[in-house]
C-alpha cells in the first residue's frame, strides 16, 4: 500500500508445523531473538527471526499434583535418552534435552527441591508435594534441561525414539557420543 511496505510471505520466517495428524501445534508467539539483515533490494535493513524455533512444537507438562508446570519448545518427534547410571536406573529416568532458552517454568519454583551428588553438576529437581521429577539440569548439558516425556500433557508428541546411553561408564560415553553435548545449544 501507499506510505508503507507491504510484507510478502517470503519476507518473514514461517514456522512449519509437524506433518503429523492430530498433533496440537502452537507456533512460537514471539520471536525471542531477532537478527537485522540487509534487504536484497535497496539495502534496507529488515528484522528476521532466528530460525532456532522452526519446526518446533510447544509442549506443556508438569508433575503429578500440578504444583509444578512448564512449557518446552521441542520437536513433535522426540529423541529420548535412557541412561543406566545409578540415579537414572533408580528413578527410571528417560529424558530429552533442550536448550535453556526453549524451556520455561510456568509455576512451582517454590515447590521444587534439588538433589545433587558426586560432581554436583546435575541438578535433579523434584516436586516437594508429589515427588515427581518432570525436568532437571543434566550433567551432560548443564546449560540446558532434561525433560521427562512421560510428564508432558497429551496431544503434542508424535513419536519417541529411545537411545540407550551407558551412564555406568559416563566419562567414556560422553566423550564418544557425537551429539549429546550439542543438544542444549540453540541452533542459530
Amino acid at each position: 500500500g501507499r506510505g508503507g511496505r507491504r510484507w510478502e510471505a517470503r519476507d518473514r520466517l514461517v514456522l512449519q508445523p509437524p506433518k503429523a495428524v492430530g498433533v496440537k501445534v502452537e507456533k512460537f508467539p514471539r520471536c525471542p531473538l531477532w537478527r537485522l539483515t540487509r534487504g536484497v533490494r535497496g539495502g534496507r535493513r529488515r528484522r528476521h527471526c532466528v530460525s532456532e524455533y522452526r519446526d518446533l512444537v510447544k509442549h506443556t507438562g508438569g508433575c503429578h499434583c500440578g504444583a509444578v508446570r512448564f512449557e518446552v519448545w521441542a520437536s513433535a518427534d522426540l529423541h529420548v535418552f535412557d541412561c543406566n547410571c545409578s540415579i537414572c536406573t533408580r528413578k527410571q529416568n528417560q529424558h530429552f534435552i533442550v536448550p535453556a532458552s526453549h524451556f520455561r517454568l510456568l509455576k512451582g519454583t517454590d515447590n521444587l527441591t534439588v538433589y545433587t551428588f558426586n560432581t554436583k553438576t546435575a541438578k535433579h529437581t523434584f516436586c516437594k508435594t508429589c515427588g515427581v521429577q518432570s525436568f532437571y539440569s543434566p550433567r551432560s548439558n548443564p546449560d540446558g534441561y532434561g525433560v521427562m516425556p512421560h510428564c508432558l500433557d497429551d496431544g503434542t508428541v508424535h513419536s519417541i525414539n529411545v537411545e540407550k546411553i551407558n551412564g555406568k561408564e559416563w566419562e567414556k560415553t560422553i566423550k564418544e557420543h557425537k551429539t549429546i553435548k550439542n543438544m542444549s545449544k540453540a541452533m542459530i
